[in-house]
């Protein structure tokens, strides 16, 4: 393994894979790729929006054979609520995304050849050796976040399948920008997926980049393919914090299953977004109730560890009893006693558990950067 400050260009060009047939199609004038919503006609020379995937005039290539960041995180952090409660997830990211959000908390990896300021270090590593890494933490989840893994599929794939090879279980953290060609090509591989449903404005996500539909619709088809998903909507005081766009949300996830979990965190100034101030708990509160209102089961506020009560934990839909008690990302008492069932009164609760789930966090609940 190597490591060092390269450019996008530089690391395009040392460290590529080609694009799977699955998710190209050849046309006259160039290569469409569905690896994302946008669907983009990439011609000869030229690369895509996100600025990975580029046509060398025969295939399309997109990145592979390294990490942008890889270190140990709570599952929680992910955030995934219902998955593998209590333990450590290995992370890695790459570079690029196909969205240039304005407040990103990962804008260095993401924004790479959009920014100048956006230089990152880079690690080349195979994919044995990152399965190889997780076992070693004691990590039983190995997740492709930090930057939109949809535009390195192909690169996650080939991590995966070592990883479940070793009987790990593998997650996307994802803006949900698919296509119907790309999920298909990941589901064999990808049990949980988590998306940041940003807005329910298709001018505010235009602004970002993106188109409200595709989000929705992929939402929609993670359901039908059986992934396991849960939902982050990062609430940002007057983008979308109005009572009117946080229960279009909460409408369109309990429409499609009041068991899915809805994170509601709360925004910080980052990035180009330096001059808007902090989500305050109030909003969040409010949020939670408008969650519940619309009939969702599992609604957490976020990123105000020890400001919203109890409302970090899991409670048994049926008896509201505690099932999963959390202080921020720590869990402090796991009290399910059959994967899936409250401990009281047998009712169910959809998740990935373990048989033998631990009773309290393996690890801190702080971060671990390996590299």
């Amino acid at each position: 393994m190597s490591s060092g400050a390269t450019t996008m260009r530089d690391l395009l060009a040392e460290n590529t894979m080609t694009a799977a047939e699955a998710l190209i199609v050849r046309e006259d004038t160039g290569i469409r790729c569905l690896a994302c919503g946008h669907r983009c006609l990439v011609k000869p020379g030229r690369a895509g929006t996100c600025r990975v995937r580029f046509h060398d005039g025969d295939q399309l290539q997109t990145p592979g054979g390294y990490v942008a960041g890889i270190q140990v995180d709570p599952i929680e952090k992910k955030p995934f609520f219902h998955a593998y409660p209590g333990r450590d997830a290995l992370s890695f990211g790459m570079l690029g995304c196909d969205l240039h959000c304005g407040y990103c908390q990962n804008w260095v990896t993401s924004q790479a050849l959009r920014d100048k300021q956006a230089i990152a270090t880079t690690n080349r590593i195979g994919p044995d050796e990152v399965a190889d890494i997780a076992i070693a933490r004691d990590a039983p989840v190995v997740v492709s976040t930090y930057n939109e893994p949809l535009i390195t599929s192909e690169w996650a794939v080939q991590i995966f399948e070592s990883a479940r090879a070793r009987g790990l279980t593998c997650g996307f953290v994802s803006n949900g920008n698919a296509t119907p060609e790309v999920l298909r090509y990941l589901r064999p591989y990808v049990d949980l997926y988590k998306v940041d449903l940003k807005s329910f404005d298709d001018k505010h996500y235009r602004e970002l980049g993106g188109v409200l539909a595709n989000v929705l619709g992929t939402i929609e088809m993670l359901m039908e393919m059986g992934f396991w998903v849960e939902i982050v909507t990062l609430v940002i005081p007057g983008f979308n914090d109005s009572d009117t766009e946080l229960t279009q949300i909460a409408n369109f996830l309990a429409g499609l299953a009041p068991t899915i979990p809805w994170h509601i965190t709360a925004f910080h100034p980052d990035y180009k977004m330096d001059d808007v101030g902090r989500t305050p708990p109030e909003t969040l509160l409010r949020a939670y109730e408008i969650g519940r209102s619309a009939g969702l089961h599992y609604v957490y506020p976020g990123n105000v560890h020890g400001r919203v009560g109890a409302l970090e934990s899991t409670h048994c839909p049926s008896c509201n009893n505690v099932v999963i008690e959390r202080e921020g990302l720590y869990v402090k008492h796991n009290r399910m006693t059959q994967p899936g069932r409250c401990p009281d009164c047998q009712a169910e609760i959809p998740g990935v558990w373990e048989d033998q789930p631990p009773k309290r966090s393996t690890g801190s609940g702080i971060p671990m950067p390996l590299y």
